[in-house]
């Protein structure tokens, strides 16, 4: 799967995500093929770019919560736009609590990881989009660093409010913020950003559903801004350390207009070495999502490319790889291997979507159910040279049952979706700010004949 900006789209190329519209309703399938109008209309729209199947590459399978989580990333923009705009009107925004407790309620209480999908962005979208993600993102890692549930809800809050300073700067300013660069405090653009946040805060003051607490996160979230005293880390609020972390990965990771997204192992990377960002925290977030799970490809240092076989808990960026070149297995938890061998990055034409099940798993390494304990040295490896073969054929297995099981649960959205998006075709415009009034026809926005063709 590739991210394709939108000025280097081409025609027959085939989505790789769903796309929904505000009501949650599924408008575009994965695997539709573009067509040269539907270019035009995507540019029209201002969208960055889109994810894009390659040539040959099967449409990657989506679990239930994978799907559920991009349809309530799409629902929720509009909810977002809708509170934050009425807090620049200077009216009550009477849903922003409600909402709050939403995301907590369905990411604030998890026991498992899960696949944290970036979403497709334009220039006006941006911040709403990005304050949703970040508030999910605070559900998740508050989860693991055991917030109670109003601590939760105060940061979950505080993410959703704290770039509402933004909608008010110019374009420019905006993205110069994303990129994370410094604004000299002379600069007069300076000036411009500490008023508009200053202005900000007051409209908060306004608010009686944003505490004390919600205010305090915000304002130190951005004090290098608003004072010149450095703030101590101990002096730091936890919720402003949970919001510091969620706020950069989600801009590491997020789609950009002036580069490529940035892939998850480079964006933890950046979060490690910076002392901005504590590291239980950033433990607590590689705790919450899945990094470097069992299936994910990856390219090494040694300019090797392997696959994921056993995560690494402890350490994500360490787990044990099959390399495609050898077939041996590298355990980057060993010094040893460390020293000579590391992860560069995920392979960029993979999807990590592909898992290789926990049975090949325990069936190679003899452990059984539970916490798997990897212990190599060159002697064993060579001894299971024989049952490194049988991995392979096991992967193999695995992301053919997995495109089988895609394929299932493409047509069951087919089924669930066809009666409603048929019905729209001719006037609803996905990408607009009220889907259910606009007048696109999306039969020349998409190739649907494997939607609708039967």
């Amino acid at each position: 799967m590739l991210y394709i900006k939108t000025e280097d789209l081409k025609v027959g190329m085939r989505l790789a995500r769903p796309i929904y519209n505000r009501n949650g309703t599924l408008l575009y399938e994965r695997n539709s093929k573009l067509t040269q109008q539907g270019i035009i209309s995507v540019r029209n729209f201002g969208l960055i770019g889109l994810f894009i199947l390659e040539p040959a590459e099967p449409v990657p399978p989506m679990t239930k919560d994978d799907l559920e989580f991009e349809r309530f990333q799409t629902m929720s923009v509009f909810t977002i736009k809708d509170e934050l705009t009425a807090i620049i009107k200077k009216q009550e925004a009477k849903k922003l609590n409600s909402f709050a407790n939403q995301i907590v309620k369905m990411y604030g209480n998890l026991y498992h990881k899960i696949n944290f999908m970036q979403n497709l962005r334009s220039k006006s979208d941006y911040i709403y989009k990005h304050s949703v993600n970040t508030a999910i993102l605070c559900a998740l890692i508050s989860n693991q660093m055991d917030f109670s549930l109003e601590e939760q809800i105060d940061v979950v809050l505080a993410a959703l409010l704290h770039d509402i300073h933004k909608l008010s700067l110019p374009d420019e300013l905006v993205e110069q913020e994303f990129r994370n660069q410094t604004i000299d405090e002379n600069d007069k653009q300076y000036a411009i950003v500490k008023s508009e946040l200053l202005q900000a805060q007051s409209l908060l003051q306004n608010q009686s559903v944003v505490s004390p607490n919600v205010k305090k996160i915000i304002t130190q979230f951005h004090h290098n801004i608003l004072s010149e005293n450095e703030l101590d880390r101990d002096q730091l609020l936890r919720g402003t350390k949970v919001l510091r972390v969620a706020e950069g990965f989600d801009c590491f990771t997020a789609m950009k207009s002036y580069t490529e997204p940035t892939s998850e192992v480079t964006a933890l990377r950046s979060l490690q070495v910076d002392k901005r960002y504590e590291e239980n925290v950033v433990k607590a977030l590689t705790d919450s999502i899945h990094i470097l799970a069992p299936g994910v490809c990856v390219t090494l240092t040694n300019n090797d490319k392997g696959i994921v076989i056993v995560a690494n808990e402890a350490n994500v960026l360490r787990p044990v790889i099959l390399s495609f070149n050898n077939n041996t297995i590298i355990d980057l938890s060993l010094k040893s291997n460390y020293a000579k061998t590391q992860i560069l990055d995920v392979m960029k034409t993979m999807d990590n979507r592909f898992v290789m099940s926990e049975d090949a798993v325990e069936k190679f390494f003899g452990m059984g159910a539970g916490v798997i304990k990897v212990e190599l040295n060159p002697d064993v490896l060579e001894a299971k040279k024989e049952e490194v073969q049988e991995v392979v054929g096991e992967v193999t297995e695995d992301i053919r049952k997995a495109e089988e099981d895609s394929k299932k649960l493409l047509e069951s959205e087919k089924n669930a979706s066809k009666e409603s998006a048929v019905d729209k075709l001719d006037k609803i415009d996905p990408f607009s700010e009220d889907a259910d009034n606009a007048d696109v026809n999306l039969d020349d926005l998409f190739d649907f004949e494997g939607f609708s063709g039967e």
